[in-house]
């Protein structure tokens, strides 16, 4: 008798879970009928969504679970632009940048970090800024130090960094404003096992060829990318578990500084696209949510914590990332759910008391 109440508990579970599963599609299918944006559905979430952490679909396609917010203010970091509310990340890069923070101050001696974006609180397309910064795993560093003093919210959002290029002369570093601690600062970036990219501009990649002396089995990492002359990009790797994340190609072998450099130097990159007589630009295209993988679904419209404190890294949110296996269990979701199409669906987790 035992055993047919728990296999008639289990068919029951799994026959809820079709239904969450299915009211969540019909969710999606109505969003993009309608043809609302993924952005505006992403950027209208305040809270994360409470559930195992994991990073579904690409770093330009995709969504994050679990998602934790970097506090605003460390000894060794500043979050900047508070109304954005993208100081959310996945829990590994969150901790990176705290770490980093720390190793920046005690082996650099840079004053601390000033942060930009890292991501929404359920990643996802953002309304303005970013192509990629979607799963959880991308983060902004400026290159401006953090003052010896805490910013006002006000100078967070007005406050500019500072570009290290000399505008006088073509992808050039300004010799003024250039330091050493700032090479130092981007290879410590790099040094670390778990980033898998940190993006700079040519101009930057091109004075660290030319000038770092140290060891240079990291700067391959360094990659050469339109903009980023005020800030550096760090890019982790798809954490462990998460099987819905989709990593790039490994960076390709050596220090970078080759003819894939070089080619930045040229009219090539620069040079704009030829148009036709008469030819209209193309309309934009927004990418819906049937377009993001089927996980983001069911992680837009996950439960979210009672408040952001208690979604904040450091709190009681961390114990989220080692919640029981069996409320966790993407494998085991994908198992009892019928429907071959579902791949990877999360399941909320219990909220976390604060303590």
């Amino acid at each position: 008798m035992g055993l047919e109440i728990a296999a008639a508990f289990r068919r029951c579970g799994s026959a809820m879970l079709g239904l969450i599963v299915g009211a969540s599609l019909l969710a999606t299918d109505a969003a993009s009928a309608d043809g609302t944006p993924a952005k505006e559905l992403f950027g209208a979430k305040a809270l994360p969504a409470v559930m195992t952490p994991s990073a579904y679909g690409s770093y330009a396609k995709g969504c994050l679970a679990g998602g934790v917010a970097i506090p605003t203010d460390g000894q060794t970091w500043q979050a900047m632009r508070l109304s954005r509310n993208r100081r959310w990340g996945h829990p590994q890069m969150v901790a990176l940048i705290e770490r980093f923070s720390r190793d920046a101050a005690e082996k650099v001696g840079w004053p601390g970090l000033l942060l930009g974006d890292i991501s929404q609180p359920r990643g996802g397309p953002m309304l303005s800024g970013h192509a990629s910064h979607q799963i959880g795993l991308d983060a902004d560093i400026w290159l401006t130090p953090m003052p010896q003093r805490t910013l006002t919210y006000e100078e967070r959002e007005t406050v500019s960094a500072t570009s290290m290029l000399d505008k006088s002369k073509f992808l050039t570093v300004d010799p003024s404003i250039w330091t050493p601690a700032h090479a130092r600062l981007i290879m410590m970036a790099a040094s670390y096992p778990q980033v898998e990219r940190v993006f700079v501009n040519p101009a930057i990649k091109k004075k660290l060829c030319d000038t770092w002396k140290g060891d240079r089995s990291a700067l391959g990492k360094v990659r050469p990318i339109y903009g980023h002359d005020y800030h550096f990009h760090i890019r982790i790797k798809c954490p462990e578990g998460s099987v819905g994340c989709k990593g790039q190609a490994r960076v390709p072998a050596g220090d970078g500084c080759d003819k894939s450099l070089a080619w930045w130097f040229t009219d090539a990159p620069w040079a704009k696209p030829k148009k036709k007589p008469g030819e209209k630009p193309p309309k934009p295209k927004f990418a819906k949510l049937s377009d993001l993988p089927k996980a983001c679904a069911m992680v837009l419209d996950g439960p979210a914590p009672t408040s952001e404190q208690e979604a904040t890294y450091g709190t009681a949110y961390r114990s989220a990332t080692a919640a029981p296996a069996a409320a966790t269990s993407i494998e085991a979701v994908i198992g009892a759910a019928a429907a071959a199409p579902l791949e990877n669906i999360p399941v909320p987790l219990p909220r976390p008391a604060l303590q």
